[in-house]
């Protein structure tokens, strides 16, 4: 079965088999090098000073890791601004309400992209806002957000970005040189290549100065804190590591994430071409989507159960839209072990399906 949903994803091979190494205690040597190892090749994916940046590793998925991210980052006496236009910044604010984070919100339909001048209106009325919350790839719709403008206006304020990459991390440029950017918040499983259980934020050192404590398991300063002293809390997914370490290594094998960028650009034109000529037109436009995921519109005359059963009983799962939207589009992710034949066979199977 060739997964193309958005995470998890077909594993290789090589990462498959990685999850058969032996068991190990995770309070013992060993785990700490596989730990340290998966750190510090997070840093270095996208060639970051580890002086200035630490890789905070956890067990969950890339929810976790944006909730350890919200619920640390943003300081007692601090207030966050949400952006939200999908799925993924409305669960943020839910985030910031559960954990009671003095927050206001700048709403966009789901189709919209974020309206800058509506953001730093949102900034210039209310001082007191610290820090900028945004989903890069909102795969709510396949949006790849636009972060230099956003950075650009909270530098200006001196406001602090936080980024959920989850779905962007590894596979899109994101400019860890731009100083507002305090923190990104990403997962294993999706363009890394990893297995679910292992997520991550890379945030700045400095970031974590000011860092509250308002949540146990998720406590993203004092997981800096002993990781950096090769230590862990809790217990860890310690295989999910193992995949982590292994997908890392074989995306440095391959060139890093500017070729992943690259194969991922190649196999979604190779999808969007392939449907538009059956009927199936993309939702956004090329330069306002990631190369991580496109949302289509659904064939005429075919519902999304129908065209998902069909295709699943040919080997492909692709992915529903979200709320409203399930009646009018479905996804199709090209992150994991997938090539141009495979898409070639997708092709012929949405002309089984649809003819």
């Amino acid at each position: 079965m060739l997964l193309l949903n958005p995470g998890p994803v077909t594993l290789t091979e090589r990462v498959r088999r990685s999850l058969l190494q032996e068991d190990l205690c995770h309070r013992e040597s060993e785990f700490f090098n596989i730990q340290e190892e998966a750190r510090t090749r997070l840093v270095g994916v996208y060639d970051l000073d580890p002086a200035q940046w630490q890789a905070v590793l956890m067990t969950g998925s890339g929810t976790a890791a944006v909730e350890s991210m919200i619920a640390s980052l943003v300081p007692a006496n601090g207030k966050l601004l949400i952006v939200e236009n999908g799925v993924y910044g409305e669960r943020i604010t839910q985030i910031a309400a559960q954990y009671h984070i003095a927050h206001e919100v700048v709403k966009h339909e789901w189709m919209q992209a974020p309206d800058l001048a509506r953001i730093c209106a949102a900034l210039d009325a209310d001082r007191a806002i610290t820090h900028v919350a945004i989903i890069h790839h909102e795969t709510t719709t396949g949006r790849l957000n636009d972060l230099r403008a956003l950075g650009e206006a909270c530098r200006a304020r001196g406001v602090q970005m936080l980024v959920d990459g989850v779905s962007s991390f590894g596979a899109e440029a994101i400019d860890f040189a731009d100083t507002s950017i305090a923190a990104v918040a990403a997962t294993a499983n999706k363009c890394l290549h990893g297995v679910p259980g292992a997520a991550f934020v890379v945030v700045r050192r400095a970031a974590l100065a000011n860092a509250s404590s308002r949540t146990y398991y998720l406590d993203l300063k004092r997981l800096a804190t002993l990781q950096d002293q090769r230590n862990t809390p809790f217990t860890p997914s310690v295989h999910a590591y193992y995949a982590l370490v292994e997908a890392l290594r074989e995306l440095a094998d391959e060139g890093g994430w500017q070729a992943r960028h690259a194969r991922y650009a190649a196999l979604s034109e190779q999808v969007r071409a392939g449907l538009a000529a059956r009927g199936m037109a993309s939702v956004l436009p090329k330069d306002a989507s990631s190369v991580v995921l496109r949302a289509f519109h659904l064939p005429a005359g075919v519902d999304y159960p129908t065209l998902h059963d069909a295709l699943k009983a040919r080997g492909f799962v692709i992915y529903a839209g979200q709320g409203g939207l399930s009646k009018e589009l479905f996804r199709i992710s090209t992150m994991g072990d997938i090539h141009a034949a495979d898409v070639e066979r997708l092709l012929a199977a949405f002309d089984a399906v649809a003819k």
